[in-house]
């Protein structure tokens, strides 16, 4: 879907780089699919987002279409 990922190392987030540069305007853009994204510059990685997979798989999979309408927002 052209999000980059470093594959995490034994924790329950992640943090993708935003489809543009301003995280806060790729999140906000999320927010408006309802889907829950948290900008990481609070936690010192700008221009990606924070997403936590401890939930149940089913949600996780839930949201493979919603990030997939957000990446086609950006084509």
């Amino acid at each position: 879907m052209g999000f980059e990922i470093v594959e995490p190392g034994g924790t329950f987030y992640m943090f993708p780089k935003a489809l543009e540069e301003d995280a806060v305007a790729f999140s906000n853009k999320a927010k408006e699919l309802d889907l829950l994204l948290v900008p990481s510059n609070s936690f010192g990685v700008t221009g990606h987002f924070r997403i936590s997979y401890c939930i149940p798989t089913e949600k996780v999979e839930r949201s493979i279409p919603v990030f997939r309408k957000l990446a086609d927002m950006y084509l």
